[in-house]
């Protein structure tokens, strides 16, 4: 077995290799990842064993004294995610542990949940940032848009039971410095809190082996046409659930309130949210003056402009652009100036 930690999911039918030491793998079975190691069988029996207690284990091979680590990764409603194994010499002590975080999408509601290791992981202050009920949009990097990132947003948008992911992107943590972060999902049908079948993405992240930065044209194509109070972001066409901004979060409403199952335009204005749906879908931009959530209970009129835009092939998103209205778009949409 290699030097390294293997990173194994446990969601499958079989466990699956995602990660040696921090370079990511596709989801290779371990029986095949390790098929020449003679210690497999061991292996594979610690690895079902902390899968199955939640428990980190020690235990050596009989035959060799090979020593074999296990270190599970158990997501806070009680799921195992995966386990981190690694064996050796009984004198030698294993290298430094790229700890995992596992994370859950509720692909169905547009909810995330994250664990404070997700976030450390993600480039997050997991002092200040919640784990629960999190809007899709704040475990994207904002004003970034990379090329590898359209896959995974169009498993949020597109998604199905079966599908899995592994990928890896470059980022900012919440201190301005640049991370790159690998990932793996698995999509699956599980039980909602509505008592309907939800799917759901469980999976798990850790900081990936850095490289140099690169320059994409797509970002700067994106950057050079910002407009000073326009806030450019992605959503999911079906739901209305925000995916990810590509300029600076919008500070005006409250766009996280979504997250909290609750409505994302004013009762009234649905009628014109409908009526949006209808424009893009022949192709044209579509654009209303909608109340959105504000501070508490309040309502605040936003200048929503949306256009259709394809990720991966047939799977659509939109590209919404908000802005506060003018006192004439408000007149026009009959709301009040005050």
């Amino acid at each position: 077995m290699a030097r390294d930690w293997l990173l194994v999911e446990t969601l499958g039918n079989e466990p699956a290799v995602v990660a040696l030491g921090r370079k990511l793998r596709n989801l290779v079975p371990i029986t095949a990842f390790l098929r020449r190691n003679p210690h497999l069988a061991a292996i594979r029996t610690a690895i079902a064993e902390s899968a199955q207690t939640g428990q980190s284990l020690v235990s050596i091979t009989p035959k060799n004294g090979r020593v074999i680590r296990t270190e599970p990764v158990l997501m806070s409603d009680g799921r195992m995610h995966g386990v981190h194994v690694w064996s050796g010499p009984p004198n030698v002590e294993p290298p430094d542990r790229p700890i995992p975080g596992p994370l859950k999408w509720d692909l169905t509601l547009g909810v995330a949940t994250d664990t404070p290791q997700s976030l450390a992981n993600n480039g997050k202050n997991p002092e200040v940032e919640d784990t629960d009920g999190r809007a899709f949009a704040e475990n994207w990097p904002s004003r970034e848009l990379k090329p590898n990132e359209s896959k995974v947003l169009a498993l949020a948008v597109k998604p199905e039971p079966g599908q899995t992911l592994c990928t890896t992107w470059d980022a900012t943590d919440w201190q301005g410095n640049p991370i790159r972060v690998s990932f793996v999902a698995r999509n699956a049908i599980e039980p909602g809190p509505d008592g309907r079948d939800h799917i759901v993405a469980r999976g798990m992240n850790w900081r990936a082996e850095p490289t140099e930065p690169t320059d994409h044209l797509a970002q700067r194509i994106l950057h050079g046409l910002a407009q000073p109070g326009v806030h450019r972001a992605l959503l999911d066409l079906n739901t209305w659930t925000l995916l990810k901004w590509l300029d600076e979060p919008c500070p005006f409403y409250d766009w996280r309130r979504s997250a909290r199952n609750a409505p994302r335009v004013h009762p009234d204005d649905e009628p014109r949210l409908a009526a949006m749906s209808a424009e893009f879908t022949d192709g044209a931009a579509a654009t209303a003056v909608l109340r959105m959530p504000g501070d508490g209970d309040t309502w605040v009129p936003v200048h929503v402009t949306v256009i259709r835009v394809e990720l991966e092939e047939q799977t659509f998103a939109g590209l919404v652009s908000v802005r506060l209205p003018t006192g004439a778009e408000l007149a026009e949409a009959g709301l009040s100036t005050a």
